[in-house]
């Protein structure tokens, strides 16, 4: 387990499939993503035994929140494109969990992220790609420590209209800072 204040990470298990699948499936929650259609649990079910495959480092790691006496599975997280010689590596976050939006679980998570992948895997550069009509993980980012730093422009299209992909970053020493 990876700890948080309200939350913890965890290594995603076959069990968390069907819920990965529901969000997926949602268009609210897959609009902030880079997924365009519906997923099939045969799909899923694929995607998982490839992700067992990968580098540990770069398995994704599933969000849970304090709820009562337990936990409750919100989303999931992780590094992909981990650059072992320039210590470099992007990051994917999804709350899947629409109950829990706008109670800041996406800011706590993006800075533990960060702290796993700063103090951890001893990366030096983190970045992300978001789209620019997603103000409220644009901020997230921000507040997580998050700069600008480049824009490709009409990268994305999604309900008829093309719309820039923001390129944003953090390094090792602004986050120390931070």
């Amino acid at each position: 387990m990876i700890n948080g204040e309200r939350i913890r990470f965890r290594a995603a298990e076959r069990e968390d499939l069907p819920t990965f699948v529901a969000w997926i499936n949602d268009p609210e929650v897959r609009a902030g993503i880079s997924l365009y259609l519906p997923m099939s649990m045969a799909s899923e079910e694929k995607w998982f035994e490839n992700m067992l495959e990968r580098h540990p480092d770069e398995q994704p790691l599933v969000i849970e929140a304090r709820h009562g006496k337990g936990w409750k599975t919100i989303g999931n997280c992780g590094f992909f494109d981990i650059n072992s010689h320039y210590r470099s590596a992007e990051f994917g976050i999804m709350i899947g969990e629409k109950s829990m939006w706008n109670q800041g679980y996406g800011t706590e998570a993006v800075k533990l992220l960060l702290r796993h992948g700063f103090e951890t895997l001893n990366l030096n550069r983190i970045m992300l790609r978001v789209f620019e009509n997603n103000p409220h993980a644009i901020r997230t980012y921000e507040k997580a420590g998050f700069t600008h730093e480049g824009r490709l422009r009409q990268a994305h299209y999604t309900k008829g209209q093309y719309v820039d992909v923001l390129l944003m970053s953090v390094l090792r020493s602004e986050w120390k800072e931070a």
